[in-house]
């Protein structure tokens, strides 16, 4: 029997055990080697009821091998019950009692016996492990000294050999940091930090190539990491950001995912990405960012580490050369791994697995937003979300991005496409019903609709926090309802029922400035000036620096004829809102009502400046082709709506006698309705198009003021390049 021990293989400085039992005689020698090649598979393949079989007939069949069955049964006993309960927290008294047989038998190897057979280290190592599943991390950090952890050299490793090291560095970085926070002082605080950060990168190291061994093993399935492993693969980077080494946490980052892709790493991969994706985002600046380096630094040394996992090495590596880049570029990595790992079967048996497969990529998509939108990629955003949509076409949050991402981009009518969607899946919530609402509003002129889901949004609200804003959005579509009907009695109406809604809009919420500000625009609808002045007033007591509200205090003054307070008020606000072209346009009549004719022309003229600063790179993107087709007929089709309703009022009023002067309307407006078929829009946002037509009109009016008409002549002959069937064209 000595012998037999004698020639069992020892490890000099690490004894990972790889079960190679020695034969007496070639009699014994192909069933034993056949037992021991089936132990080592199941080992590697984690089927750890079987090894423990395997172990308990090793043992009956060969006594004189009883201290390596043991460590065998120790072993499988560990690791299946950690299976089924991982090293938590909530399950360390359950671990003291469940896992008695496993410590009894490793216990039993940890002497001279288990150091002839070669398996006392490992032994040690798995102990360090049970006793860290206990909460036992004394224990745990003393069997790592017992294991001469520190100061074992590297050297070829089994795949479980290397499962187990990395899982040791790892078990043993977590006690670490168990233990720093009751460090005696800063002296020794810091000692266990270099000590436990070194172990974190230990066992990043080891997992990864532990996980790039499995691809290599031709195994048809990836098995699981395991919590101990999956914890200290991501944990390096992690306490290196808690100690203060942000940029070392980036360059572990880095590091970690230059290591060559396997299936079982992507994962991990993804995983790596958003969180570095994460930290560039939230915790770097541009000043202090230092773009990605040579990460394939050789040790001094000149030659491989055995316990480094491979990396990429390509000449032609792209290498980002900012902090948008490299950003845009780990989320679009992280995007592409989760878009794989979708679970797209409905079947309720993989509800769970569709549900952690979705977090993983809403997380992604969360980030990418923000990325995007910070530097103005919302294009790219856009692809990304559509993607998302074949897997996620059931979750309301995806849709509320994908909505924000089309009206960020200016497709209207798609975006409130998708927020019904949304309103559909999440239908106790009304803030979709508000944006859809406000996309009506101000973008489709679709009132009707908006009214509608303002409706909807206030019947969803009736106990809710937004009640007061739905009720205002009510008020707002009623109120352009009226503004836009035709017959008196249906205006008078819609008028009396927007003054009651926006009425309740205020006493809901009495500090809301817009639910004051338009009821004050109600009031000045129905010609109440003084009602409207009060309202007003208590609208910018709320906000002073609402522009909307300085611009209808402005008109009510001037309606009240106070014409120089007006000015006074408009003059103070483009000091506060310079490039506002709504109360530059303002200023400018009045200026040009006091007879400042110089003053107005100046105004104009900036207006036109700030115009081309505003618009003209709209209008660049425009003639390339990037405009919207919902901007391309939006305010053309009213100015058709309106000269047609304007020829059949001139129609019906034809009983009047025949004259000179209707004579010379019906020419203009037969000449305006022949013009229609050849009149095409400007390519762009109409909206722009028209504010510089109205500034072209203004211009023509100071012209004429400062009797200069040929320059009119001019002005009004650019309006008419852009609306040439405008009214207001033919008055001028």
């Amino acid at each position: 029997l000595k012998d037999t021990a004698d020639n069992w293989q020892v490890f000099c400085n690490l004894s990972i055990y790889r079960p190679r039992p020695p034969t007496m005689t070639g009699r014994n020698r192909n069933p034993v080697t056949k037992l021991e090649t089936t132990i080592e598979q199941c080992r590697g393949e984690a089927k750890w009821p079987k090894v423990i079989e395997l172990a308990d007939e090793l043992k009956s069949g060969y006594p004189q091998v009883e201290s390596l069955a043991n460590f065998l049964m120790g072993e499988g006993k560990l690791e299946s019950y950690l299976e089924e309960h991982p090293p938590i927290e909530d399950n360390f008294h359950k671990a003291k009692l469940g896992l008695t047989d496993a410590k009894r038998y490793l216990n039993s190897v940890i002497g001279e016996s288990g150091k002839k057979a070669g398996i006392a280290l490992d032994a040690h190592l798995l102990l360090a492990k049970l006793f860290y599943a206990c909460g036992q991390y004394d224990e745990s950090l003393q069997s790592f000294v017992l294991a001469e952890l520190n100061t074992l050299s590297e050297k070829h490793l089994s795949p479980r050999s290397i499962r187990i090291l990395a899982e040791s560095y790892a078990i043993k970085g977590m006690c670490l940091e168990k233990k720093n926070a009751k460090a005696p002082s800063k002296f020794k605080q810091a000692e266990q930090e270099t000590e436990m950060i070194t172990c974190f990168e230990r066992a990043a190291d080891l997992g990864i190539l532990y996980l790039q061994g499995q691809d290599s093993s031709n195994q048809n399935e990836v098995r699981r990491m395991g919590a101990v492993l999956e914890t200290g693969l991501q944990r390096a980077p992690i306490v290196l950001i808690k100690t203060g080494k942000l940029q070392n946490a980036i360059d572990r980052y880095r590091v970690m995912l230059n290591a060559v892709e396997t299936k079982a790493t992507q994962t991990l991969r993804q995983t790596l990405a958003r969180q570095l994706a994460e930290v560039l985002l939230r915790g770097v600046s541009g000043t202090i960012y230092t773009p990605p380096s040579n990460l394939n630094t050789k040790p001094a040394s000149g030659g491989k580490r055995l316990w480094e996992p491979r990396k990429y090495a390509a000449r032609q590596q792209f290498i980002p050369r900012n902090q948008h880049e490299e950003t845009i570029l780990l989320l679009l990595i992280a995007e592409a791994l989760a878009v794989r790992d979708a679970v797209l079967s409905q079947s309720p048996e993989f509800r769970e697995a569709r549900m952690h497969s979705l977090g993983n990529a809403t997380a992604v998509y969360d980030l990418l937003t923000l990325a995007t939108v910070r530097w103005n990629q919302v294009g790219l955003l856009h692809d990304s979300l559509e993607k998302a949509l074949k897997f996620a076409f059931g979750e309301g949050h995806v849709w509320k991005q994908y909505a924000t991402c089309l009206m960020s981009m200016g497709r209207y009518r798609h975006a409130v496409c998708a927020l019904k969607e949304h309103s559909k899946l999440e239908p106790q919530d009304s803030l979709s019903c508000l944006m859809a609402a406000r996309l009506c509003y101000e973008h489709l002129d679709q009132i009707k609709e908006g009214l509608a889901f303002a409706e909807e949004a206030f019947s969803r609200e009736s106990k809710g926090l937004r009640r007061s804003r739905a009720q205002l959005y009510v008020g707002i579509g009623l109120q352009q309802v009226a503004v836009s009907s035709n017959l008196v009695s249906e205006k008078d109406r819609y008028h009396k029922l927007a003054l009651e809604a926006l009425e309740r809009a205020v006493q809901q919420d009495p500090n809301d400035h817009l639910s004051e500000y338009y009821l004050a625009c109600q009031h000045a609808f129905n010609y109440n000036i003084s009602e409207a002045l009060i309202h007003i007033t208590s609208a910018l007591s709320l906000r002073a620096e609402h522009p909307a509200s300085l611009h209808l205090f402005a008109l009510l003054l001037t309606a009240n004829r106070r014409p120089k307070e007006a000015l006074a008020v408009v003059q103070d606000a483009t000091e506060e809102f310079p490039d506002n072209l709504n109360l530059l346009h303002v200023k400018a009549h009045l200026e040009l009502f006091l007879k400042d004719v110089e003053t107005a022309l100046e105004t104009v003229q900036q207006m036109l400046s700030i115009w081309r600063e505003v618009y003209e790179v709209q209008l660049a993107n425009a003639g390339s082709g990037m405009e919207h087709d919902h901007e391309k007929h939006s305010d053309t089709r009213s100015v058709l709506q309106m000269q047609s309703s304007q020829m059949s009022d001139k129609d019906s009023n034809s009983i009047h006698a025949a004259s000179l002067a209707a004579s010379r309307i019906e020419h203009a407006l037969s000449e305006a309705a022949s013009s229609l078929s050849s009149f095409s829009p400007r390519p762009g946002p109409q909206k722009a198009w028209m504010i510089q037509f109205k500034i072209w009109l203004l211009l023509a009016d100071v012209y004429i003021a400062i009797e200069q008409p040929n320059e009119a002549i001019n002005c009004i002959q650019e309006a008419s390049l852009i609306n040439p069937v405008s009214h207001q064209v033919m008055y001028k």
